[in-house]
């Protein structure tokens, strides 16, 4: 019989997650790599659901706050083979392309700052991650000023000139 449940994550101001599915033990060691090889000022913390063998949920990290977190969530979610990644003072597209070129990433589910509800399904095997709902619903369509608006937060956080 397989149960579906929900988990909320409510991202602090200031952080970014990354959730997505790995496959071996050595993720952790890999993702802290492509962590700290981004820039030299990005926080982090990294958990992995262990799906074998302890089924522990692996962590590492360079700040021990972060770390913490990562694990509580993985904790939660439970699903093996899942990772998370809680990050600060840097912003996941300065990770995706190297997470996503890792040998041991099967699929990124999500990089964000919204607030995260994961759909989880349990069976007595174990759990599984479904999907995730990554923030809210569009509430109109972007105006000219919108554009403009847009157009000058790119270049305040310098990804515009």
């Amino acid at each position: 019989m397989i149960k579906n449940k929900t988990y909320k994550i409510q991202v602090a101001e200031g952080e970014n997650l990354i959730l997505g599915m790995s496959h071996f033990i050595k993720t952790v060691e890999d993702i802290y790599e492509i962590m700290v090889n981004s820039s030299p000022s990005i926080k982090f913390g990294i958990a992995f659901c262990e799906a074998s063998g302890p089924c522990l949920v692996r962590s590492d990290g360079n700040d021990s706050d972060l770390i913490k977190k990562a694990e509580g969530y993985a904790y939660d979610i439970g699903a093996g083979h899942s990772f998370i990644i809680i990050m600060r003072d840097g912003f996941p597209l300065n990770v995706l392309p190297e997470l996503k070129n890792c040998r041991e990433v099967c699929r990124i589910f999500c990089a964000t700052a919204n607030p995260v509800e994961l759909l989880i399904a349990e069976s007595d095997q174990g759990r599984g991650i479904l999907g995730v709902i990554d923030g809210s619903v569009p509430r109109g369509i972007e105006t000219d000023e919108d554009k403009k608006e847009r157009i000058a937060f790119l270049k305040k956080i310098g990804y515009k000139r």
